[in-house]
């Protein structure tokens, strides 16, 4: 499968969805090693696959884990810098359960995740959602999104660059 990204000679547009995972008060929040951010769960779609069957590869190939999808929550147009190049990505959130009682359920953990045939570790925190106005991440607006879940479908744009 191939992913839906493209790549020009400055510019990259991705096609992202990410997943929303609440429980005791907490959220799940992924930090690549190289990364002082978190961000959520997910990856790129693929041609072909819809966004919900791009939530569950991710979540099988990253943590090991079934889950179920819930509700479309956010839709993002977000614009960051990404190897040098300007990005242009939409991302869309769902809510997800983890449907597997081998994922730990507090603390970090850790997972691999293969991009451009290197594998790179990713680590999983279970961050409280009282303290994520004090990490950096990714939309910076989340806890303040998390806050709204229940009010139907956000739209936002974020622009780091």
């Amino acid at each position: 499968m191939s992913d839906i990204l493209f790549k020009k000679k400055d510019y990259v547009f991705s096609y992202r969805v990410a997943g929303i995972c609440m429980q005791n008060g907490k959220v799940l929040l992924q930090k690549a090693t190289n990364d002082t951010g978190y961000a959520f769960p997910g990856g790129h779609v693929a041609f072909g696959e819809t966004n919900k069957d791009a939530l569950r590869r991710e979540f099988r190939e990253e943590i090991g884990a079934d889950i179920l999808v819930g509700a479309l929550k956010w839709v993002a147009e977000i614009f960051f810098s990404w190897d040098g190049n300007h990005c242009h990505q939409i991302c869309l959130y769902y809510m997800v359960a983890i449907n597997d009682a081998d994922i730990p359920k507090n603390g970090m953990f850790m997972a691999k995740e293969q991009v451009k045939g290197r594998t790179f570790n990713i680590e999983f925190h279970w961050i409280k959602l009282d303290e994520l106005k004090s990490i950096k991440v990714y939309p910076p607006n989340a806890a303040e999104l998390l806050e709204k879940i229940n009010d139907g479908v956000q739209h936002f744009v974020d622009r780091e660059n």
